[in-house]
């Protein structure tokens, strides 16, 4: 196990989980929790994947029918249309 890594017993680690989540989201640094002084987890930052719009909604839309070609009726506008 990395001696740089921070180490928390298992009886510290339930009395303080929410604060030991906030601060290694924060400092980015993992922490070993330990039970009887043996290494039994880590808790680490998740890497969080920058969001890529392109092709974000690929496979969303169904074309039904041909959306190219000209329509079979004529299609004239009204007053509020134009």
């Amino acid at each position: 196990m990395d001696n740089e890594l921070r180490r928390i017993t298992a009886a510290e680690f339930k009395a303080n989980c929410l604060r030991l989540m906030d601060e290694v989201a924060q400092r980015r640094t993992p922490i070993v929790i330990t039970k009887r002084g043996k290494p039994v987890a880590k808790l680490v930052p998740i890497n969080e994947e920058p969001i890529d719009i392109f092709g974000r909604m690929a496979g969303t839309i169904k074309i039904c029918g041909d959306i190219i070609g000209p329509l079979d009726v004529e299609w004239t506008g009204d007053a509020e249309n134009l």
